[in-house]
């Protein structure tokens, strides 16, 4: 894959690109979030792993400004010391697919990259999927229930569709990690419990039938009442 990697200590960029290039992906440098954005524009890129501590521009302004001005479409992997769920949380809303907390082993960072080369796109199936009064246009990326038209954030929705796509089936939190994130072992956040709860607040309140439930102490399950 071709990487563009922002990090703005010399030492650990030099490293993890070192790191990278040995395992067979073309890294290219950047030190602050201007460069990173120009970067993105010259480079065909395969995914960013971006530092949210660097210069100029934050990570969480160049992850923004990726998706919603450059209208960047590939994986964004954050990479930073601040760990906690809202941070997280903060992260992924801005249309970041994976998040890692320093200090990282470049061995989780390599599963993680190879992680997001391997994801399937929800989107490309070109199905509406359907449960009671809610449909989800994966092409149109529309989710509408009962006539009304309900936004959702990408990873709202791609977390929605692996629901949709498992109706009536029980899925864990290491379920729903694997498949909607890619990451195969424990965050050490409530991050699923977070975005669960965002959805029940977009696609179940306000309605009298509720189509997301929790299933004590093993996890999740979208069906009928």
């Amino acid at each position: 894959m071709n990487i563009l990697l922002v990090e703005d200590e010399p030492e650990i960029s030099n490293f993890l690109k070192k790191g990278l290039e040995e395992n067979g992906h073309k890294t290219y440098q950047a030190y602050d979030g201007e460069t990173a954005l120009k970067s993105a524009l010259n480079f065909d890129l395969d995914l960013v792993i971006l530092d949210v501590m660097i210069p100029k521009m934050n990570g969480i302004e160049v992850c923004q400004k990726l998706r919603e001005d450059l209208k960047f479409e590939k994986p964004i992997i954050m990479l930073t010391a601040l760990g906690s769920t809202d941070d997280v949380v903060n992260g992924l809303d801005v249309g970041a697919d994976d998040y890692l907390v320093k200090p990282v082993k470049f061995k989780e960072l390599l599963a993680r990259v190879n992680a997001q080369g391997r994801r399937g796109n929800y989107s490309n199936t070109g199905n509406v999927l359907s449960i009671s009064d809610l449909q989800v246009d994966q092409d149109k990326k529309e989710v509408v229930r009962d006539g009304q038209v309900i936004q959702l954030t990408a990873k709202e929705f791609n977390l929605l569709v692996y629901l949709l796509k498992n109706k009536n089936k029980v899925l864990s939190r290491i379920d729903i990690l694997e498949n909607v994130w890619e990451i195969n072992f424990d965050l050490g956040t409530n991050v699923i419990d977070v975005y669960i709860n965002y959805l029940r607040n977009k696609v179940d309140r306000g309605f009298s039938e509720k189509l997301i439930h929790t299933v004590v102490g093993m996890g999740y399950v979208l069906k009928t009442t």
